[in-house]
Formats: structure tokens, C-alpha cells, sequence
């Protein structure tokens, strides 16, 4: 029996070769993008984005090239909860929020998800650079670190879930980039030379502070700058301005470097330190999915990391409860942040992951 494959396609060229392998291998494909907020919404034209009207028409073509249906699918609401909302309230409150890993965990492998199902298709398939694979001992599926290192995107994808593993399928898992652009090219895709979206879809000019306070119409107010003893160091421009570890932008004529340590939303100042004072060796995670097993049923020495582009570092994690990990690195790590993700890799594996609630 045909298998029948969503192809979650941004208008990129990793999705569009995505689409491509699909197809090649047999299935029957259709097209989706998912259409995620109104202009309106973020108060700019989107030209640059994962998500403008550029690039519907992108996917589109590429769709009627590979003779697939398309179609965009509307879930603005559920990215304004559970994307946009919760990005917001996480700088209101002091910590720092990954959005693409929220929506990768709740628009992707989610609401596409339920409109697989819906649909009465077999497969969510999108053009992340990672691998899935099934381990025969243990019944399990397992989320597997890309061929191109340099591209892996298994960080963004601790979510999934053992019953979204056996329904997604990562085509570009095993090739590098290079690769892919050639085959795009080889089809004449309109999308082959187009440069990969680095920003935040929803954040146009940059400054998350700015899309903030327009998308809530408030102000944040100024505080005081102070060093880890309370002397006052200067003016901030409103809390949601830093994050752990900034130097940059802090408008301070110093003696010597200092970084922001922590922020104190209640009493609207942000602490700066020596970099030295930004290393910490132990955290907290909850929210958190296992994936290649079920539990930690006794500390592991595996490998970790706190934010997408660091190289993995060695550390003993612990579960904690049915929902919450210890993780202990050998060394210190600079600037762990709360509301990052924490991602544990055995080997080329990804044990699991959870979301940074306290550092230490």
C-alpha cells in the first residue's frame, strides 16, 4: 500500500529537496505551509521571513514542479498561545525563551501533526538536518545527531515524542548541505541558491526588545544597572533588553568588561559581573522527554548541552522525578540560562532533553 507523506515545506530549500526524496521514494506527497500570523500581528511587512508571502509562492512552486497538491494551513491562533505569548511572558519574567523549539513542539509536530491524522496520512516529514532509527532491543525510536555536523538540528528537536518518531521521517538526515543545494539546483528549483532564515520569523528588525513592546503596546521602564555587591553602575532601558551573558548594547563606559549575570524582575535592576562569575556547573530541567529510554533509572555520564551552537560537554545526569533532571557538568559552563533547553547525547543519540529552571 502507498504511503501517504505531509511535506511541512517553508519555502526554503531544505524543505523543497525534502519534498523531492519523498517523492522519489514512492510516496504520495502533499504540500503544506503553515501560515503562523498576520501581518497585522508583528506591525511590519514580512519580506525576510520564514513566512512571507515570498516564500509561500516558493513552496509553491516547487509543490507544482514535483506535481504535489498544496496547501497553507492556518494556525495563527495556536502560534500566538503557544509561541508568541509564551516568548513574550518569558522576558517579562527574567528568563530567556527558545521559540523554534516551541514551535517545532507545538505547530510542527503537533497541530500538523493532528492534520496528518486527520487527513488519513502516515508521515509529517520536514527538511531538519537529524536522523531517526529504531532499536530493535529496546522497542524504541531514537533521534540521531545529522551526517553534517555542522548543520544538526537534533538540539531544536529533544521533543518529539516515541509516537511523533514513528510518524516523521527527516529526509536531508543523512546528507550534507552541500548535497542538498546541488540536487535543488539539478531540478531547477527557484529556491536552490536561497539564503537559510536565521532570525526569529516573527521578530523583523532584530531587537526582540522592540517587537515586544510593540506587540504588547507597553513600556518596560528603566532600572539600575549594579554589580553583585548593589552599587549602582548605571541605567538600564528596561529588563527585557538583556540576557545572560550580554556584553553588547549595555551603554556603560567601564573600567573593565562586565556581563550580565541575572536579572531581578520585582526589583527592575540587572546585575553585571566579570565573565569570570558567569560559569556554573550545575542546573535544573523540567518539562523534560526522554527518548532513547524511558527513565534515567540511575545518574549517567553523558554529554550535554545549554544552547544550540555549543559543543557538547561531558556531564552526570540524574532524574530527579517523573518530570525533572539534575544534570552536574565536569567543568563549569559559561552563562546557563533559565528557559534554554538542556539537550543530553549518548554518543550520537539524543537521550532526551527539558527546559533550564535553575542554575547553581
Amino acid at each position: 500500500m502507498c504511503k501517504k507523506a505531509i511535506i511541512a515545506m517553508s519555502g526554503g530549500v531544505d524543505s523543497s529537496v525534502a519534498a523531492l526524496l519523498m517523492k522519489e521514494k514512492g510516496y504520495t506527497c502533499m504540500g503544506a505551509t503553515m501560515k503562523l500570523y498576520q501581518n497585522e500581528d508583528i506591525g511590519l511587512r514580512r519580506e525576510h521571513t520564514c513566512c512571507s508571502l515570498d516564500d509561500v509562492e516558493d513552496a509553491r512552486s516547487v509543490a507544482y514542479a514535483l506535481d504535489m497538491p498544496y496547501y497553507v494551513f492556518n494556525f495563527a491562533d495556536r502560534f500566538k498561545t503557544d509561541v508568541i505569548d509564551k516568548f513574550v511572558h518569558a522576558y517579562e519574567t527574567g528568563v530567556t525563551p527558545n521559540p523554534c523549539i516551541d514551535c517545532n513542539r507545538y505547530l510542527k509536530f503537533d497541530k500538523l501533526f493532528q492534520r496528518m491524522v486527520e487527513l488519513n496520512y502516515d508521515y509529517v516529514v520536514t527538511g531538519h538536518y537529524a536522523q531517526i532509527d529504531f532499536d530493535e532491543n529496546t522497542g524504541r525510536y531514537l533521534l540521531k545527531k545529522a551526517v553534517d555536523h555542522n548543520k544538526d538540528q537534533s538540539y531544536v528537536l529533544w521533543s518529539l515524542t516515541q509516537e511523533q518518531l514513528k510518524h516523521v521521517q527527516f529526509p536531508l538526515g543523512g546528507m550534507e548541505k552541500c548535497e542538498v543545494r546541488a540536487l535543488a539546483e539539478a531540478h531547477n528549483f527557484i529556491n536552490a541558491r536561497k539564503h537559510d532564515s536565521q532570525d526569529i520569523c516573527f521578530v523583523q528588525n532584530g531587537s526582540y526588545a522592540d517587537f515586544i513592546e510593540q506587540y504588547t503596546g507597553k513600556t518596560y521602564p528603566p532600572g539600575d544597572f549594579v554589580d553583585t555587591d548593589g552599587n549602582v553602575l548605571g541605567q538600564h532601558r528596561g529588563v527585557i533588553r538583556y540576557t545572560i551573558g550580554q556584553r553588547k548594547g549595555l551603554g556603560l563606559a567601564l573600567p573593565a568588561p562586565l556581563y550580565v549575570k541575572s536579572v531581578d524582575i520585582e526589583k527592575n535592576t540587572v546585575t553585571l559581573s566579570p565573565e569570570s562569575e558567569l560559569f556554573k556547573k550545575e542546573l535544573t530541567a523540567s518539562g523534560i522527554n526522554l527518548i532513547s529510554v524511558a527513565e534515567i533509572k540511575e545518574p549517567m555520564h553523558i554529554k550535554a548541552k545549554v544552547r544550540y551552537r555549543q559543543p557538547e560537554q561531558w556531564a552526570t545526569v540524574t532524574q530527579t522525578g517523573p518530570d525533572s533532571l539534575k544534570v552536574v557538568f565536569d567543568e563549569p559552563q559559561r552563562a546557563i540560562t533559565c528557559g534554554q533547553s538542556v539537550v543530553l547525547y549518548d554518543g550520537d543519540r539524543v537521550l532526551g532533553g527539558g527546559t533550564i529552571d535553575s542554575v547553581k
